[in-house]
């Protein structure tokens, strides 16, 4: 586990990237819809270009730097766990599916001995 401080504080340029990034997204988009007279591969070319330019944005401002040091961490850590083999994963599901078995089991006749009480015994109605 890493000691590393979280700081929230970014400048306005990120801000700026950011905002950008959003609307390269929204105008690839419409671009694709404003283009229905077009081919459809410029339509797609629309579409994927402004996707791109978005990622490009959202990759060079520091938030996306932060992104892309997450995930490299979490793919890491993923590597660290220990996975149950087939048979440990078999009798894993075996233990859920017995209680949960016993739990309907139990479940089940808790809620008609406390209907046979509330309607015969309480009520009176058979």
């Amino acid at each position: 586990m890493s000691n590393q401080t979280v700081q929230t504080v970014s400048t306005s340029n990120d801000k700026y990237k950011i905002i950008l990034a959003v609307i390269a997204a929204v105008a690839g988009v419409v671009a694709f819809y404003v283009l229905a007279n077009q081919a459809k591969y410029v339509r797609i070319g629309a579409l994927f270009g402004g996707l791109a330019l978005a990622l490009v944005l959202v990759f060079i401002s520091e938030t996306g730097r932060e992104l892309v040091s997450f995930a490299k961490e979490s793919i890491r850590e993923a590597k660290k766990v220990v996975w149950p083999t087939r048979k440990e994963a078999g009798q894993m599901t075996a233990v859920v599916f017995g209680f949960v078995l016993i739990m309907s089991i139990f479940l089940f006749t808790t809620d008609k001995v406390l209907e046979y009480l509330i309607m015969n015994v309480i009520l009176g109605l058979k």
